[in-house]
């Protein structure tokens, strides 16, 4: 069975003019390309969404969607039934300090009990770092909380960015990329990423469901935090390069090994 990065290969050779350069470049610098790429575009969309915040280009269309979330006439009151406004709240948590504080101890402790220091640092500056890059611009940019509809619960921050949706895609997809280094089967990869990524908007949906962030906020967390996480994973691969951190998981030979 041909492997996954030689039939990768093989199409990127088919696309016309750029196809023959993208075919000579390694698997590792591919990788580099795609998460530079992805992070410029990460943090683009982020700029442009708050300069448009900042101008209150966005305040209608925030109102809308808020409103259209809220049963007809009772804007206290979310759609769906009294259930379903409880497992809300159950899955906002998951962007919580206290869970993702609790998930990231307990990965630094088995990334060191394992003898994986370098990497355990990699995660810790990671997800301190998205702490304090979030905190600063809320701090900075001071958007009052939506006061449209009532809170699905109790805020004590400014609005944008979301905090919840940023430290989600920081940790999440931090510790999701991890997890999909350590496999060497393509389709494991992509169900931790695609795991990772379905949480990280499971939470920032949540926080607009519950009232307590413009859809707005929301969607700048996620381009600030994806941006921030792809950043540490540069950084990471950048180390890989260098010898300083273990390869990725290699496939098992075809057949068992036989």
């Amino acid at each position: 069975m041909t492997a996954p990065h030689t039939r990768l290969g093989a199409f990127l050779q088919t696309i016309p003019l750029l196809g023959p350069v993208f075919s000579r470049v390694g698997r590792m610098e591919r990788v580099t390309l795609a998460v530079i790429a992805f992070t410029a575009m990460a943090f683009y969309g982020f700029l442009a969404l708050m300069d448009e915040v900042l101008e209150g280009e966005t305040h209608q269309l925030d109102e809308r969607i808020l409103l259209m979330l809220r049963e007809p006439g009772d804007t206290a009151d979310p759609l769906g039934p009294a259930w379903l406004e409880e497992s809300v709240r159950d899955l906002t948590a998951l962007g919580g300090t206290t869970i993702l504080t609790l998930v990231t101890v307990a990965v630094l402790i088995y990334l060191l009990l394992v003898g994986k220091r370098l990497t355990a640092l990699m995660v810790f500056v990671s997800v301190a770092g998205g702490t304090v890059l979030s905190s600063a611009l809320k701090w900075g940019i001071g958007r009052p909380r939506p006061d449209l509809v009532p809170h699905g619960m109790e805020v004590y921050t400014a609005s944008f960015p979301s905090g919840h949706s940023t430290m989600s895609a920081v940790v999440y997809l931090t510790l999701g990329a991890l997890l999909a280094r350590s496999q060497p089967r393509l389709r494991v990869k992509l169900f931790l990423l695609g795991l990772a990524a379905s949480v990280t908007v499971i939470v920032g949906i949540s926080r607009i469901y519950l009232g307590v962030h413009w859809p707005t906020d929301v969607l700048g967390g996620w381009a600030l935090g994806a941006g921030w996480a792809c950043i540490c994973w540069l950084a990471l691969l950048w180390l890989q390069m260098r010898g300083e951190v273990e390869p990725e998981g290699k496939a098992p030979p075809e057949n068992g090994g036989a």
